[in-house]
């Protein structure tokens, strides 16, 4: 996989989905300080890099969660990238609102699943986990199996893996923050000394400067 995590970093950094700003960190709604945004949104834009997604999610899945029988999206960046596998992997596809409506049947999934589906989901970006977490939960209360998750790229931060581990999900992403830092320095976007200083908000993102 490794491959794989380089070409969708160097493809999300390309197209901008990804912009990195040490030294203006971004503030995030938590209050985190942050030198990373990220908007995956802007991949469904670009056909090639659609094609890379699709391609990479749909063989992770295979290899990661091989008894596979629906995808899942998560509202709303996940649920291009879930028809599209999908389609790829010929499986029946739902998608999750983050909500249950408030009219109508009031219903959360969306989409018809065998009532024994077991369910991948997939989401554009994971950073601490809670809505894609919350639409695994919505699926289970509806009596369907949830394998696990699969993702475009994560931050890598501990709460995120807590976060996994307390659910008792697997989490799996075509590339993520480490993987994507160092695509940064190799493309003259960072310099070594930035790399290093960027690879240590990971690890401690609210004790970060």
């Amino acid at each position: 996989m490794m491959e794989i995590e380089q070409q969708i970093a160097k493809d999300l950094l390309d197209i901008k989905a990804v912009t990195l700003s040490p030294d203006e960190p971004f503030q995030w709604v938590s209050g985190i300080k942050a030198p990373i945004y990220t908007d995956n949104r802007l991949t469904i834009g670009y056909p090639e890099i659609r094609l890379h997604i699709t391609s990479g999610l749909a063989r992770l899945i295979m290899q990661k969660y091989p008894t596979v029988s629906a995808i899942g999206g998560v509202v709303t960046a996940g649920i291009p990238h879930a028809a599209s596998v999908a389609d790829r992997l010929g499986l029946p596809l739902c998608y999750v609102r983050s909500q249950p409506k408030d009219h109508g049947k009031g219903k959360q999934v969306e989409g018809y699943l065998d009532k024994n589906a077991k369910v991948v989901l997939i989401d554009d970006l994971i950073s601490t986990g809670g809505s894609v977490l919350k639409a695994a939960e919505a699926l289970q209360k509806e009596g369907f199996e949830v394998l696990g998750v699969a993702a475009i790229f994560t931050y890598e931060l501990p709460a995120g893996s807590d976060n996994f581990k307390k659910a008792g999900l697997p989490l799996v992403t075509l590339t993520n923050y480490s993987a994507l830092i160092e695509q940064a320095e190799r493309s003259n976007i960072l310099t070594s000394d930035e790399k290093e200083d960027l690879l240590t908000w990971r690890k401690d993102p609210w004790g970060w400067r």
